[in-house]
């Protein structure tokens, strides 16, 4: 075991072509504080395969928070078929818009999973069905209306509708899931995120990434309140893993570089690992101690199947209803802005250049893809780019394709076998609480140190980052504790406005873009050309020749479908690489693969190359 040993002779490669050369002398810098340093080749199969299992673990997390809030609304035994099924039906969606995305989508390490996006409009949806005196808060218990906290209550009374009410109600928020997914997908292929993105500075994704943080403290206090001392036992091993002893390396992992030699790299394990570890400790800590909470609407009266082919129209086909439509409207609106902003996050996490244009089109459009299977599949969550799985990447400061390739396999393994994604519902929601309070915090801190690419100091951004974040907050909080709901006199519009201005991600993205965009402002002022979005023309001449490189190897379309892009029609367009890119040309230097793996540094710093498209040199 190292002390993060300095290094200053630590090779990196650019390009197939590129002669492998010493980086430049690092300045000295305080050895515990860490930096990315992106590396080619390929992870040894054992760390990638641990390092996908921590984002199983974190995407549970998020599993169990949307099924658990929607399921909590159903009477005992109104469900129809298994909960584990209906979870390992979301981990098949999720494995597949996965694999989807890293291979032909944005091309970044993004896990993609069910969000809170999601589950907003569907719990909106089927309060709607519920009689007004449950709806109202004042009937029921604080302890119930904290389990609900959107505006979703328990029923058990006598007034409550049946089984079939109950399927129907999943059938369509099934509906407003396939509606969403056809929404972001027809967004995706029109182009429409490539030509929104550029105009998002960072006084629109600095507010929308810290209201992000913010949105799931609620959630994740409910899973913490089961058992506040195995959740601070969790938040404590995290910390101490990846900041305490996060420089500790050792060397275990052998690496095989782009020459013959063969030599054993020291890697951070701590850091690397420090979500697994301190779950799997607290895990056993509680089956020793006989602590197990097991939610019962996640719970199964029988053993749930090994194998299960999960395939369209099991149980009944979606529904699409009015009232789905404008649910779906919601879900797809508010899922673009947090997947928007996910991209921006991931991007800057992994010291990339912003993604263009043409890979956002592309992301979003298979985002929506895995929505419509998992509609179809009668999913009631669909999926989308994870903020807690970036938070993740923040956290242990390193992110790989091939991992995430690795987690879509192992979703879709879950997925095959619901009684192995039972498994993951014996974990103690404390545990997943403190796992998602950790990751949410990472996203949050990211937000506010985004601030510094504008001038925060400019009374303009400070009104327009204020407004944003405190009214995003606001409203969410005014709808919940309103005593009684508008009403317009038709319920398809109830349901659109209730599920829109009760998403603060949405309201944070929506006030920014349009505060930054009509409030006059300078460049600089505004914080374009600090690395985050600008007009996308200007940024490419602005960017140097080594980072649009970069950019260019990264977010490219894979070798075989790249060739494809002239015979895509004229419309469509929008979803390849512009002719000038380099790694795009003809005769380009770059292999198919390169560029899929990123892993952290020793703690040098990185170069100032790497950080040319993120500020401007001083």
């Amino acid at each position: 075991m190292s002390r993060s040993p300095f290094n200053p002779n630590q090779l990196r490669s650019v390009g197939s072509q590129d002669a492998l050369a010493p980086l430049p002398p690092p300045a000295p810098q305080n050895p515990s504080t860490h930096s990315w340093d992106p590396l080619c080749g390929s992870l040894p199969w054992g760390l990638s395969c641990l390092l996908a299992l921590q984002h199983v673990l974190v995407m549970a997390s998020l599993l169990c928070v949307s099924h658990l809030l929607l399921l909590c609304s159903l009477s005992p035994g109104g469900l129809s078929y298994s909960p584990s099924q209906l979870l390992a039906s979301s981990f098949f969606s999720c494995g597949v818009s996965t694999i989807l995305q890293t291979w032909m989508g944005s091309r970044l390490p993004l896990v993609q999973a069910p969000s809170l996006e999601f589950l907003i409009p569907a719990l909106v949806l089927t309060s709607q069905k519920l009689p007004l005196a449950i709806q109202t808060p004042g009937n029921c218990e604080h302890r119930t209306r904290a389990r609900a906290s959107l505006m979703m209550h328990l029923c058990r009374g006598p007034s409550c509708h049946g089984q079939r009410h109950w399927n129907t109600s999943l059938q369509e928020v099934s509906g407003a899931v396939v509606v969403s997914g056809l929404l972001q997908g027809t967004m995706g292929l029109l182009g429409s995120p490539g030509r929104v993105f550029p105009h998002c500075g960072p006084l629109v994704l600095a507010p929308s990434l810290v209201v992000a943080g913010l949105s799931a403290h609620r959630e994740v206090a409910q899973f913490c309140s089961a058992h506040w001392g195995l959740a601070l036992l969790v938040i404590l091993l995290m910390v101490v893993c990846s900041q305490h002893l996060g420089s500790c390396q050792f060397h275990v992992c052998p690496w095989r570089r782009a020459s013959a030699s063969s030599t054993h790299t020291p890697l951070p394990a701590f850091r690397l690992l420090s979500v697994l570890i301190p779950v799997a400790c607290v895990w056993i800590i509680s089956a020793f101690l006989g602590f197990s909470v097991i939610p019962q609407e996640l719970s199964a009266p029988t053993k749930a199947p090994w194998i299960w082919l999960p395939h369209p129209g099991e149980w009944n086909w979606p529904l699409l209803t009015p009232r789905a439509l404008a649910a779906g409207i919601s879900m797809a609106l508010a899922a673009s802005t947090s997947s928007l902003g996910c991209y921006a996050l991931c991007g800057r996490l992994l010291h990339l250049p912003p993604p263009p244009p043409h890979a956002c089109s592309r992301g979003l459009s298979l985002e929506g893809l895995g929505s419509v299977l998992a509609g179809l599949l009668g999913s009631p969550m669909g999926t989308a780019s994870s903020f807690p799985n970036v938070g993740k990447v923040g956290l242990i400061q390193a992110g790989s394709q091939q991992v995430a390739h690795l987690v879509g396999l192992l979703c879709m393994g879950l997925g095959l076998s619901p009684r192995l994604a039972q498994l993951l519902t014996t974990i103690p929601l404390p545990v997943l609480g403190g796992v998602l309070g950790v990751t949410q915090a990472v996203v949050l801190s990211a937000g506010f140190s985004s601030f510094y690419l504008a001038d925060i100091d400019s009374g303009r951004n400070i009104f327009i980052v204020g407004f944003s974040i405190f009214m995003a907050l606001l409203l969410p909080r005014w709808f919940r504790e309103a005593p009684v709901l508008f009403s317009t006199g038709w319920s398809p519009l109830d349901v659109l406005l209730h599920s829109l201005l009760t998403q603060p991600i949405f309201l944070a993205g929506l006030s920014g873009f349009l505060l930054e965009n009509t409030i006059p402002g300078t460049q600089l002022e505004r914080g374009l050309g600090q690395g985050l979005p600008s007009l996308f023309t200007a940024q490419e001449a602005r960017m140097p020749q080594k980072p649009r490189e970069k950019a260019a190897q990264v977010y490219r379309l894979p070798f075989p479908i790249q060739n494809l892009c002239p015979c895509i029609p004229q419309p469509l367009r929008c979803l390849c690489p512009l002719p000038e890119d380099p790694g795009d040309e003809e005769g380009g230097s770059s292999e198919p693969e390169e560029m899929a793996d990123l892993l952290p540094g020793s703690g040098e710093p990185c170069p100032e190359s790497s950080r040319e498209g993120f500020r401007s040199q001083k």
